[in-house]
């Protein structure tokens, strides 16, 4: 965007001169930071910088977690997919991030940290899993293989078919995210943090260089940091000051079941189902949780199929009737990968754009809260910068 397109972006939001909504240097007083997005990563960001005493407005458009959030199957793992190292690193340390969180919110989290249970029937992707196993052993993650008692005694309520090779793995766990992201706003407001919504970012105030007010349908905002975590809407509100993130179509479906008693302890990656049972009873199944194509929404009946996978280990769902189904957008960085950090072409506008964004969301809020406020360059974020892209500010 050029400088003559932002001044009459500005002009257009009938915002302020700079200089009216500019902090002298002289001036005292907490960081003024907007975060765009209620969902998880938003919330944590909000959270982590109110706990440091920053002032901060989240502006969600809707409500707390509508988008991806409360549509995704929320399995906080490091599992066998998530290379190279440093991004598994990454998601191990996602996970301690969620126990440091569970701990510092005084158990107001409801984390089922039972582990997964993988497994597969004889042949080529058992063995494959046999040696996902060993190369994460290698990396110091707590993955075992389980024998035919050992997956028994895990899931006690599952028919597993002809079993080639299981794994457990110890350290994962699940939450309703939703319900995770209530608590962490909750706790972002007792800090202090003004939570709106609905409220939608009409414009941004821009001179010499940086954002100086986030515009609003609740108001104009004073913002010495933006923080865009805005899922698929974070593109076009990073191209309204000339920024472009690079995401991808990926669309994720997931059935819903309530059963009235507890017959699942851990995560169960089935061979083309994934299994798991929230606290309240509620049964969420789904095929995949990486990148789908648009096709995910064409069928009139997408929760059919899911659900007889599930239910071909799960007898306890044969014959059952479906609840609900949710259909979302997954913010999907064009190579997979996360977005975290400031965009060079706008240097207070800080981006956090994701894929697994609910195993990382702990980890992301507290290194976003440190580059934000302590002006640190986190070295565990480098491979994730914006501008990796070719042509990205």
């Amino acid at each position: 965007m050029s400088t003559q397109s932002r001044r009459g972006f500005i002009e257009l939001c009938g915002g302020p001169s700079a200089s009216e909504s500019l902090r002298s240097n002289e001036e005292s007083g907490p960081d003024r930071i907007v975060v765009v997005g209620g969902g998880i990563i938003g919330a944590s960001i909000a959270y982590h910088l109110a706990r440091r005493g920053a002032q901060v407005v989240l502006c969600e458009k809707l409500r707390p977690a509508s988008g991806a959030t409360e549509k995704s199957f929320a399995w906080l793992n490091a599992s066998f997919e998530k290379q190279p190292r440093h991004y598994y690193l990454l998601n191990a340390l996602g996970i301690s991030g969620w126990r440091r969180l569970q701990r510092e919110l005084d158990d107001e989290l409801q984390i089922q940290w039972g582990g997964s249970v993988e497994w597969y029937p004889p042949g080529d992707q058992a063995e494959q899993l046999r040696r996902n196993v060993e190369r994460r052993q290698a990396w110091g993650y707590p993955t075992h293989l389980a024998d035919a008692p050992e997956f028994q005694r895990l899931l006690p309520n599952v028919s597993p078919g002809p079993l080639g090779v299981a794994s457990f793995t110890e350290n994962e766990g699940t939450l309703n995210p939703a319900r995770a992201v209530e608590v962490i706003l909750k706790n972002a407001e007792r800090r202090g943090a003004k939570i709106l919504y609905p409220c939608d970012v009409t414009g941004f105030e821009f001179a010499s260089g940086r954002i100086r007010a986030v515009q609003t349908s609740r108001g104009r905002f004073p913002a010495d940091v933006v923080a865009l975590a805005a899922g698929v809407d974070t593109p076009s509100l990073a191209a309204k000051l000339g920024v472009r993130v690079p995401l991808k179509d990926s669309s994720g479906v997931l059935v819903h079941k309530i059963v009235s008693d507890q017959i699942l302890d851990h995560v169960v990656l089935a061979p083309g189902a994934n299994i798991k049972q929230n606290p309240d009873g509620e049964i969420v199944t789904g095929a995949n949780f990486g990148p789908s194509s648009l096709a995910d929404r064409s069928s009139d009946n997408p929760g059919g199929p899911l659900l007889t996978g599930a239910a071909r280990f799960l007898p306890r769902l044969q014959n059952a009737t479906i609840d609900r189904v949710t259909v979302c957008w997954r913010p999907m960085p064009l190579d997979e990968y996360p977005i975290v950090g400031f965009a060079h072409g706008c240097p207070n506008l800080y981006i956090a754009a994701m894929h697994s964004g609910v195993t990382l969301s702990p980890l992301i809020g507290q290194l976003a809260c440190l580059e934000i406020l302590d002006k640190a360059d986190v070295d565990l974020l480098q491979p994730y910068r914006l501008s990796r892209f070719a042509g990205a500010p």
